[in-house]
């Protein structure tokens, strides 16, 4: 990657832990199921008007929406409400990768090779130190409900991979019109309508300008822009590249947890965080194709016929590989919150 693409990736990095900061702020006056619908009625209304609908199948599309769209943050949100620190949020959410892996095992007989496996065990066992310690020094229930929302996330990543999207940064924006109705459904249940009606009235509460500013950052700057970016740089890198910069977002979301919320963690957390990141990052590790064999054709098939002036080597003159055929490699399944 050209250096000003790893600083881009880098930066995405940054937003996306910051993200956590923001998420916080604008909890401290909206109740968490309603902040969830309005964050993504403000990315669906324009959407709706402005973006043409991705051409995947329904299916995908609300699957999407209800994984990484709805369940992650119901309880991420749910979670930090009640009580879990926005930067070992920013870590527990990265089990989404382990997820993944097993469900992509489960339901789409993807298989898992030996550092993958390894990178899971690694992780899960850094969960469960985190987890324990939660348990030790405050209610284990917020550590728990953010579990489930990796969880959720990953479910929307098989639901992303399932889609094919030519353009996954279209079906990340329609994502968004899958949650607003059913959460502000389930916030009008379980939350009523006074929490609601007061957090759009009271604009003179000493938290309301920081809730705005926070709910704007995470609409603009960690959707819309962070991801935006992240898609770009997929396009145009391998993912195993691009992906390892991921692992930035905890260390980012804990450092400004610090610095800004003035949050601890204890040993054991950093040291279950280590265990959790060098985890992921070993199972995001893929075998690689050997050189000089086009990662598009696999042994036994011939490339394709040439067109437009192109060679046998399966791209145009000069041998530049042509895309590959399958939109969803390469362009990435995570998107972060």
């Amino acid at each position: 990657m050209p250096v000003r693409h790893v600083l881009l990736a880098m930066a995405v990095a940054v937003m996306w832990g910051l993200n956590f900061i923001a998420i916080d702020a604008s909890l401290q006056h909206f109740p968490p199921m309603f902040l969830v619908a309005l964050r993504f009625a403000l990315i669906a209304v324009p959407t709706i008007l402005l973006v043409k609908r991705p051409d995947v199948p329904l299916r995908w599309l609300i699957g999407y929406g209800l994984g990484f769209g709805t369940l992650q943050f119901l309880f991420l949100y749910w979670g930090m409400a009640a009580g879990m620190p926005a930067g070992l949020a920013s870590l527990v959410l990265q089990a989404s990768g382990p997820f993944t892996m097993l469900l992509g095992a489960t339901f789409l007989r993807e298989r898992v090779s030996g550092p993958q496996l390894i990178g899971i065990l690694v992780a899960v066992g850094g969960l469960a130190v985190v987890g324990w310690q939660r348990a030790e020094h405050a209610s284990v229930i917020p550590f728990l409900l953010t579990l489930a929302g990796a969880l959720g996330w990953a479910i929307g990543n098989i639901c992303n991979r399932q889609a094919r999207a030519a353009n996954p940064l279209h079906l990340t924006l329609w994502m968004s019109v899958v949650p607003p109705l059913p959460m502000l459904a389930l916030a009008l249940l379980v939350e009523g309508p006074a929490p609601i009606a007061e957090s759009l009235t009271s604009w003179d509460a000493p938290e309301a300008a920081g809730a705005v500013v926070g709910l704007l950052y995470t609409v603009v700057i960690g959707t819309i822009l962070g991801s935006g970016l992240w898609t770009w740089l997929m396009s145009r890198h391998p993912a195993g590249v691009v992906a390892p910069f991921s692992m930035l977002v905890p260390v980012t979301g804990m450092t400004a947890a610090w610095l800004i919320l003035g949050e601890t963690v204890t040993l054991p957390e950093a040291l279950g965080g280590v265990l959790v990141v060098s985890g992921v990052l070993l199972g995001s590790l893929r075998k690689r194709t050997p050189a000089g064999i086009p990662p598009v054709f696999r042994l036994g098939n011939q490339p394709p016929a040439p067109q437009n002036g192109g060679d046998r080597r399966g791209g145009p003159r000069g041998g530049r590989p042509l895309a590959h055929p399958d939109p969803a490699v390469g362009a990435g399944d995570h998107h972060r919150p």
